[in-house]
């Protein structure tokens, strides 16, 4: 009714993890609304199962709880943003549109915290080191790609994102237009097939491309 009302085309609803995972393959919606706590098969479970299957939909998770280690494992299944049920509809209607645009919905900076926080501990307590991390609660921020596809320039533009830094940050810093930034983040995304910003700034963590305490300075 919320996002009916705002312009957005509802087309299909789920009980379940399970049931959402079904209708999403089927009706391969642009934007996936799901619930962290779900019977039959969480949010998380479930955002992995839909982006595996319908790569080119994008997720939002929604929870009651606003932790930390929720919002990062919410990156690590590969979701676009995370939301609080509380959030006006006037911010859910405008967060669908974020995302369905390949925008990430929490700011690189936010997301460098939540990944910095987290990722390290995560490897250490699943026994791998920094160009493998595969993490304790069984996720994986970005699956491993291969960075040698990326130009040098390219390298030192995601080594950038994951140390946070806007595109206006990333402009002034390398001395370049930040319509030639957006072109290389495009480039960046398309040849790491990366959803969003979240995405990346996880991937440079995960890769060993970024440590955390790396200054963005």
């Amino acid at each position: 009714m919320i996002l009916t009302a705002r312009g957005l085309d509802v087309v299909g609803e789920a009980a379940d993890g399970v049931e959402a995972v079904t209708a999403a393959q089927k009706l391969r919606p642009d934007v996936v609304l799901l619930d962290i706590r779900m019977p039959n098969m969480d949010g998380l479970q479930a955002a992995r199962r839909i982006l595996a299957q319908t790569p080119q939909s994008r997720v939002i998770m929604l929870t009651t709880f606003d932790l930390d280690r929720y919002v990062y494992a919410a990156l690590a299944a590969g979701a676009s943003g995370f939301l609080l049920k509380d959030v006006t509809p006037e911010h859910l209607a405008a967060a669908v549109r974020l995302v369905n645009t390949g925008d990430a919905l929490l700011s690189p900076s936010i997301t460098r915290r939540l990944v910095e926080r987290f990722a390290a501990a995560d490897a250490t307590s699943a026994g791998a080191g920094r160009g493998g991390a595969a993490h304790a609660t069984g996720t994986r921020a970005a699956p491993h790609r291969d960075l040698a596809a990326l130009t040098p320039r390219e390298l030192e533009v995601l080594t950038l994102l994951g140390r946070g830094l806007s595109n206006t940050e990333l402009a002034h810093r390398l001395t370049l237009s930040e319509a030639t930034v957006k072109t290389h983040v495009a480039r960046i995304f398309a040849k790491l097939t990366l959803r969003d910003r979240a995405q990346a700034v996880v991937l440079a963590y995960e890769s060993g491309l970024v440590a955390p305490g790396d200054s963005d300075g």
